[in-house]
């Protein structure tokens, strides 16, 4: 508890907007598809083209904005990216209560209110070095990711509840007054200027970490288990709102519940993370997210022949489980068997691509759900998570008794 006290003033600064702007999104984002079905009149498909706009920041933006992290003010990119999904929040409010509002601006600005969760994950990082001790670290860290998991759990039901009983229109002052109040604080952080470094060619840079990657022999199927895995992630996400509201027979509040199961499956992953892994070896804790995937991904198909809401909740909720193990652990891997001097591009790249895939997982999830219907993308979604599980289980990952050994710097 005094590691956890003696934190800096500036990284608690950081922290709380960390949880307001992941509030912000958590609400906004599902405000979004419930506007799109209950006010708009989408379908699954054109829903699936709502989640394709609001991640493809993540395929398109990341390595630009990785690559101003490391020769700008980190907090004032932050900041600026924050106030920008503020903005956008606004004219979506605007639009909303002038009844001029479409499922194309709702897109675009999806699109653009994006930016700022973009800027988030990559800067973020590289920030809180700068505000804390090297051995508050790890503490750093599992407060920004409890602050992550927290707004997964109440940011999906709030949002869900603002339109079911208030309208949509509150959720959106609730997200844009969140969204304000985290880049307001950032800026307030103290300068964080990156630290002067030669600069080669971005591309040169980048292409050493994905040659790194692409020849690690545990980091190769851990990068393609995390491709598969939120390729059909998206698949599902993109038609779930729909699904849940004309299959499922779910209320707004309903939708919200659902998903605020996933963020406490998330919660519930991270509580029991430490307690899991000094029980099992290292590398069957790296398995385990992927097989809790594939377990939900049934549940799911299972809901369209049995028409039960709370195979959607259980399968929320090992989606949450499954990714927060896996993230602890397979980020724990990177760093050990990854040099430092090429860790920050090789994260930009795992990023890259696993971030780059949820798009192209919500385009296939719309244009499956249009051409065969929602069942289908439902199908879709479960094979994807079978391959990302047979990647994993028969690589070397799984046969890991402990952590490897740290490289050299």
């Amino acid at each position: 508890m005094s590691a956890d006290t003696a934190l800096p003033a500036a990284f608690r600064r950081l922290s709380w907007s960390n949880l307001a702007a992941q509030l912000s999104e958590q609400v906004a984002l599902a405000a979004a598809p419930l506007v799109a079905v209950l006010l708009l009149g989408a379908g699954a498909a054109e829903a699936g083209l709502l989640q394709t706009a609001q991640t493809l920041p993540f395929l398109l933006l990341s390595l630009p904005i990785g690559v101003l992290a490391d020769r700008m003010s980190r907090r004032w990119l932050m900041a600026g990216a924050e106030f920008l999904r503020a903005a956008s929040l606004l004219v979506v409010l605007a639009l909303l209560v002038g009844g001029a509002l479409n499922l194309p601006l709702l897109a675009a600005l999806g699109f653009v209110g994006a930016i700022g969760t973009v800027a988030y994950s990559v800067a973020a990082p590289a920030l809180v070095p700068s505000l804390v001790r090297r051995d508050q670290l790890a503490t750093a860290n599992r407060w920004l990711e409890l602050a992550r998991s927290i707004a997964f759990a109440a940011g999906p039901a709030l949002g869900g509840a603002l339109v079911g009983w208030t309208g949509a229109s509150a959720a959106y002052v609730l997200a844009t007054a969140l969204s304000l109040l985290a880049a307001l604080t950032l800026a307030r952080l103290p300068e964080s200027q990156a630290p002067a470094r030669p600069r080669r060619h971005p591309l040169d840079e980048l292409r050493e970490g994905a040659r790194f990657v692409g020849t690690h022999p545990l980091l190769r199927p851990v990068l393609l288990t995390a491709v598969f895995f939120n390729t059909g992630w998206f698949v599902l996400q993109a038609v779930y709102v729909a699904y849940a509201v004309q299959h499922l027979g779910l209320t707004a509040w309903g939708v919200g519940v659902t998903l605020a199961i996933y963020g406490g499956g998330m919660v519930m992953g991270a509580w029991v993370a430490p307690r899991l892994a000094a029980r099992i070896g290292f590398g069957t804790l790296v398995v385990v997210g992927p097989a809790c995937g594939l377990a939900g991904a049934l549940l799911m198909l299972l809901s369209a022949w049995v028409r039960l809401p709370a195979l959607a909740g259980l399968s929320f909720f090992l989606f949450g489980v499954g990714p927060i193990l896996w993230t602890i652990a397979t980020t724990t891997l990177r760093q050990a068997v990854t040099p430092q001097a090429v860790l920050g591009r090789v994260s930009a790249v795992v990023m890259t691509a696993t971030f780059g895939a949820r798009p192209l997982g919500a385009a296939i999830g719309a244009l499956v759900a249009a051409r065969l219907g929602v069942e289908a993308s439902l199908a879709v979604a479960a094979g994807c998570f079978l391959v990302q599980f047979l990647l994993i289980a028969a690589s070397p990952v799984p046969r890991l008794a402990r952590l490897p050994d740290a490289v050299a710097a």
